[in-house]
């Protein structure tokens, strides 16, 4: 099977994704010609299937160091293969594409644990990550080749796991003469510097810090549940930034280290942030949402400043995707930061929309499909280009 699909002129893959604010399921129906920077990609169409309250409140409880036990992120990856399973069935039904001509899923998986910095064990120094959502159940559902785990090989090569888009982002967006900055702000921000005219060895990608984690825990613990993030910035908007407690979260080490580097949600998740408000009962919930709201503009800014633009001239540029491109008060902290940049957002850039990151993992499984390698040594710190992913069989077999 494996070998007919390499021989194929296209593939059609279904790449599924759950970011880390565990809001719903992104499903990208994608036709890929080729493979590496000779791949040519056509989103025949995606779709977000919302995760309920109740799931997604869930998730964010399993998230974490101490959060979930084994039993309940057993129970909880087989079902999100059969959502998963559900969301590929009802897209392509959507868009009456027949199930059958589909080549191969790419999941992500929910993220519940990401540690890229190494810790301490006899004899190694060890890192990991874990994605659920079991890719042998998914594949019996839709009897289609999976492959899963993308981030586990990176991470075997000494590199972080993360951000595995830049990939993507340098076939999709590199210039001969115009750079360009590609900024996601999901719960986690990361982004993507592509200089003009340059090779893939020379593009720069990381995790600046807090996208949406925080500001999304503090709605629902100030709104007990009932709001789950802050439409349009609209409550930071009522606030004032607490300066004081701005400089606190603006002094923590991760700022201080250079890329390649990554976070795991858990270090500006909803536990440091519910321990921030405790600690500051003196804050009001407007200011305090304001203040962390900032928070988020100033480390994505100022990482672009500091590791991007100065090392490049040539940029003219920034691209917004992500949840967070629809927050008023965090576009215009970011525009009033580059007013030398064409600022522009996912919607001038419709082919990808929202489903940009089920759109990578439909890439990126093509490429292991293809026998390629995946991620770029420059964003990661891999000691080397890897084949990601691990393949689970289909009804086909490999």
């Amino acid at each position: 099977m494996l070998s007919k699909i390499r021989e194929k002129e296209e593939r059609i893959i279904i790449g599924i994704n759950t970011g880390t604010s565990a809001d719903g399921i992104d499903t990208a129906l994608v036709r890929i010609k080729n493979c590496g920077l000779e791949a040519e990609i056509e989103v025949i169409g995606y779709e977000t299937f919302p995760y309920s309250p109740t799931l997604r409140q869930r998730l964010l409880n399993d998230m974490g160091q101490a959060s979930a036990g084994a039993a309940e992120l057993c129970i909880i990856s087989s079902y999100l293969a059969e959502i998963f399973a559900y969301s590929a069935k009802a897209l392509c039904k959507k868009l009456s594409f027949p199930f059958e001509e589909v080549d191969a899923i790419g999941m992500h998986g929910q993220t519940i644990y990401h540690h890229p910095e190494p810790l301490s064990f006899p004899g190694y120094k060890i890192t990991g990550t874990m994605q659920i959502g079991n890719p042998a159940l998914l594949a019996e559902r839709t009897g289609k080749i999976v492959v899963s785990d993308f981030r586990s090989r990176d991470m075997a090569a000494q590199g972080q796991g993360a951000p595995l888009t830049s990939y993507l982002d340098y076939i999709l967006f590199n210039h001969r003469a115009r750079g360009r900055v590609l900024l996601n702000i999901g719960g986690v921000a990361n982004v993507t510097g592509i200089p003009a005219d340059s090779p893939p060895e020379r593009v720069i990608a990381f995790d600046t810090g807090p996208g949406n984690a925080m500001i999304d825990s503090a709605m629902l613990y100030f709104t007990k549940g009932e709001k789950g993030y802050d439409e349009n910035g609209n409550f930071a908007k009522q606030g004032k930034v607490n300066d004081q407690l701005l400089l606190k979260l603006l002094s923590h080490n991760y700022f201080k280290k250079a890329p390649p580097k990554s976070l795991d949600k858990e270090t500006f998740g909803k536990n440091f942030c519910l321990k921030l408000i405790k600690e500051n009962p003196q804050i009001s919930s407007n200011d305090f949402v304001a203040t962390v709201t900032q928070f988020t503009i100033n480390t994505i800014c100022g990482g672009i400043k500091e590791f991007i633009l100065s090392k490049d001239s040539s940029y003219e540029e920034l691209v917004v995707f992500g949840g967070g491109h629809k927050n008023g008060f965090v576009m215009k902290g970011i525009k009033e930061n580059f007013p030398k940049l064409s600022i522009n957002s996912e919607e001038d850039y419709p082919i990808l929309g929202r489903g940009k990151e089920a759109v990578l993992y439909a890439f990126l499984a093509n490429e292991t499909l293809m026998n390629r390698c995946g991620n770029l040594p420059s964003a990661t710190g891999a000691s080397k280009p890897v084949i990601l992913g691990s393949l689970t069989p289909g009804n086909e077999g490999l």
